[in-house]
C-alpha cells in the first residue's frame, strides 16, 4: 500500500510513476469508501485525485502555495497532506470540513467554499509574495473548474493577473465532453514543444537578442508572436487567455501522471501568468459516479456495492421545504404563463429540475453567477415577466448590490425562493445561511417572509405572485409538514397569533414556530402560559399585533433561525422599544456537524428555548 507511506507532501517526492499510478488508485478507494458513510462531494473529488497527486508531487508544498476554487474537489489534498488519520471524520461535528479550511492545516492557504474567487485570492499572495522581494518566494498555483469561468469574479482576477504579469499558474479543470476531442496527438505534441524548458529559453533569449542586437526587432518579435499565435490556434482552443495576457498549455488528460508532472516541471519556472488547461472526468475510478456525476457531486451517505443512496428515517408526511417548493412552482406555473425560473447552476438542489422538465422554454440556468442572476431577473420582471430566482442562502450574498440597486431600487415583483436558509448542516462555515435575515430586512421596497411550514410556504408563493413587489422567502434544509389550509388568507404585514397566554410573548419566525410551539407546551406543564406569535414576515412586521400581545405578558422573547444582532429580534426591539430577549444564533462562523446537533448546540430546541425562558423569568422574579 503506497498511502500508507503518505504522512505529508514531502513523501510523495521519492515515487517513481508506477507508485504514483497505485497511489491515485488508493486515494480514489478510500474517498469512496469515506463518503459513502458521511455524505459529500465525491464526484468533483475523484475527478481531481490525479492533478492534485502532480501538483503536490511537482510543488514544495506548503511554502507552495495552491488555492482550490470552491474546494469541494480538495478531498485528496487533504489526505496527502497529513489528514489521511482523520479523513473518516470528514464533515462530522469536530472532524474534517469539507472544505479547505485555514484553521485545519497549513497546507490550506484560505478557507473557502463559495465559487471564482481563487485567482483573485492567488493574484494577491503573489504580489505580496513580491513585495516582500526576496524574503519569502514561493509559487502560486489556483486550480479553476469550468464552473468557475461562468463566475464574472473569476474573469476580473484573470484580466487583472494577465495586466500585472505576475508569475502565477491557473491550472483549469473542465470535464465538458465538447472539449475532450481536442485531448489528442498533435495538441499533445504541441504542448510538449511550447512547454519544454529549452523552447522557452530559446524564446526568451530571442525576443532579448532581437530587442537588444537587431534593428528593427520589434517588428519581427511581433511577426514571431503571430506566427505562435496562428500556430496555437491551429491546434489550441485557448486564445482567449492568451489574449487576457496568459500563456496558455493544454488541452491535456488530466488522468495521465507522466503527462500532468512532465507538463507541471515544465512550466513551473516559466516567468509571467500560465494556465494549463486539463480534462478530467468526474467520479473518475467509480463506475456509479462516472455514469452519474449530477448525483454524486453532492451525496448523503450510500451503497458502496450498489452507489445507492440511504435513505434516511423520515415520517411518510414530511416533506422537505425543497420538495414543497418544486411541486408548487410547477403548479403555478401551469396557470400562469408569465411564471419563469432562474437558477445558478442549481437546479437539482434548489428544486427547479422539475420546472426545468417542465417548461424548458421558460427555465434560465445563467452558470455560477448569481449576481448575473438577479440583474438578468430583474430584466425578465421589467418586461411583465414574474421570475423565481431559487438560490441558496449562502450565495444569495453574492448578489446583495443587485438586490438593491436592480431590484428593490426599481420596484420590480422578482420572487427570492431562499432555500438553506438557517443552519445547513455537514458543508459548514462557507455555507451556512444564517446572515440573510440580517442582510435583507433593512432593504427599502423588499418584502421578506419565513413560512411556519409546508402549506404556509405554498401559500407565500401564491401571495407573493400577486404582490407585484420585490419579494424574498427563506425556508430552510429541513423536512416539514403539509398541514391543514391556512385559516385565513394571508395579509402584507400580518402575523399569526397561535396561542395566547400571561406569562411571557414568544415571537418566532419561520421554522422555529414549530420548535416554540413545543417549547410553549414544555412550560404549560409547569403552569406556565404564554403568548405564541408566528411572525410570517421580516418586513414589514406587524407592529400592531406584536404590541397588543406584549402588553399582556411579563416578558417577550424573539425566536429566529439566523443570527440574533441585526436580525429579525433586533427589528423588534427597535421597533416595540421594549425589553426583549433575543433567541438565536450568535454573529459568528458556525461550524461544520449535523443539522440537529447545531441547533441544540445553539439553543434551537424546544428544550432549549423553554430553558431560555425559564431562567429568564426567574431571574425577572
Amino acid at each position: 500500500m503506497v498511502l500508507e507511506k503518505i504522512n505529508s507532501s514531502q513523501d510523495l517526492k521519492g515515487l517513481n510513476l508506477g507508485e504514483l499510478n497505485s497511489l491515485a488508485v488508493e486515494v480514489r478507494a478510500r474517498l469512496v469508501e469515506v463518503v459513502s458513510r458521511t455524505g459529500g462531494h465525491l464526484a468533483s473529488s475523484l475527478g481531481a485525485v490525479d492533478l492534485i497527486i502532480a501538483l503536490h508531487y511537482c510543488l514544495d508544498t506548503p511554502k507552495d502555495k495552491i488555492i482550490f476554487d470552491v474546494g469541494h474537489q480538495a478531498y485528496a489534498h487533504k489526505i496527502l497532506t497529513g489528514r489521511n488519520s482523520k479523513f473518516s471524520t470528514l464533515r462530522q461535528y469536530a472532524g474534517l470540513s469539507g472544505f479547505p479550511s485555514k484553521d485545519e492545516s497549513i497546507y490550506d492557504p484560505f478557507t473557502t467554499g463559495h465559487s471564482s474567487n481563487a485567482v483573485s485570492l492567488g493574484l494577491g499572495l503573489a504580489c505580496a509574495r513580491d513585495l516582500l522581494s526576496k524574503k519569502e518566494q514561493f509559487k502560486v498555483v489556483c486550480v479553476i473548474g469550468d464552473g468557475s469561468l461562468s463566475g464574472g469574479l473569476c474573469f476580473e482576477g484573470l484580466n487583472n493577473a494577465g495586466h500585472l504579469k505576475k508569475d502565477i499558474l491557473v491550472i483549469l479543470n473542465t470535464n465538458e465532453l465538447s472539449i475532450a476531442p481536442n485531448v489528442g496527438a498533435i495538441s499533445n505534441y504541441l504542448n510538449k514543444i511550447i512547454s519544454l524548458p529549452v523552447y522557452n529559453r530559446f524564446h526568451d533569449n530571442l525576443v532579448k537578442f532581437l530587442t537588444n542586437r537587431v534593428p528593427r526587432g520589434s517588428r519581427l518579435i511581433k511577426l514571431m508572436a503571430k506566427f505562435e499565435e496562428g500556430l496555437k490556434g491551429l491546434f489550441v482552443p485557448g486564445m482567449l487567455f492568451e489574449e487576457l495576457g496568459f500563456r496558455y498549455f493544454g488541452p491535456i488528460d488530466g488522468h495521465d501522471l507522466g503527462t500532468l508532472t512532465q507538463t507541471l516541471k515544465n512550466i513551473i519556472n516559466i516567468r509571467g501568468p500560465r494556465l494549463l488547461h486539463v480534462v478530467t472526468k468526474k467520479g473518475k475510478g467509480y463506475s456509479f459516479a462516472e455514469k452519474d456525476p449530477v448525483r454524486f457531486h453532492g451525496i448523503s451517505c450510500f451503497d458502496m456495492n450498489t452507489g445507492e443512496v440511504i435513505p434516511k428515517k423520515s415520517s411518510p408526511k414530511l416533506k422537505s421545504y425543497t420538495e414543497i417548493f418544486r411541486d408548487k412552482i410547477v403548479e403555478l406555473a401551469h396557470k400562469d404563463k408569465r411564471i419563469l425560473a432562474v437558477t445558478a447552476a442549481m437546479p437539482e438542489g434548489t428544486g427547479l429540475d422539475k420546472f426545468r422538465d417542465s417548461f424548458p422554454e421558460r427555465f434560465f440556468d445563467v452558470g455560477i453567477a448569481e449576481a448575473h442572476a438577479v440583474c438578468f431577473a430583474a430584466g425578465l420582471a421589467k418586461q411583465g415577466f414574474k421570475p423565481v430566482v431559487a438560490v441558496y442562502s449562502t450565495f444569495l450574498q453574492r448578489a446583495y448590490d443587485q438586490i438593491i440597486q436592480e431590484v428593490s431600487l426599481q420596484e420590480l415583483p422578482v420572487i427570492f425562493a431562499i432555500d438553506r436558509a438557517g443552519i445547513v448542516g455537514e458543508d459548514g462555515v462557507t455555507h451556512q445561511g444564517i446572515f440573510d435575515i440580517a442582510y435583507l430586512k433593512s432593504i427599502p421596497n423588499l418584502v421578506v417572509m419565513a413560512p411556519k411550514d409546508g402549506r404556509e410556504l405554498e401559500a407565500m408563493f401564491e401571495f407573493a405572485l400577486g404582490l407585484d413587489k420585490p419579494v424574498a422567502i427563506r425556508y430552510p434544509r429541513a423536512n416539514t409538514t403539509l398541514n391543514s389550509n391556512l385559516p385565513e388568507p394571508l395579509k402584507l404585514g400580518k402575523a399569526e397569533l397561535i396561542k395566547e397566554g400571561k406569562d411571557f410573548t414568544i415571537i418566532a419566525l419561520g421554522s422555529m414556530v414549530s420548535v416554540a410551539r413545543d417549547a410553549v407546551g414544555l412550560l404549560s406543564s409547569e403552569g406556565l402560559s404564554g403568548n405564541l406569535v408566528n411572525a410570517r414576515f421580516v418586513a414589514p412586521l406587524d407592529i400592531e399585533l406584536m404590541k397588543m400581545v406584549c402588553v399582556k405578558a411579563k416578558l417577550i422573547f424573539t425566536v429566529e433561525e439566523g443570527i440574533k444582532d441585526a436580525g429579525f429580534g433586533s427589528s423588534v426591539v427597535q421597533e416595540l422599544n421594549m425589553q426583549v430577549v433575543r433567541i438565536g444564533l450568535p454573529s459568528g462562523f458556525i461550524p461544520h456537524g449535523p443539522r440537529e446537533l447545531l441547533l441544540e448546540k445553539y439553543g434551537l430546541t424546544a428544550l432549549g428555548i423553554a430553558a431560555n425562558i425559564r431562567q429568564a423569568l426567574k431571574n425577572n422574579g
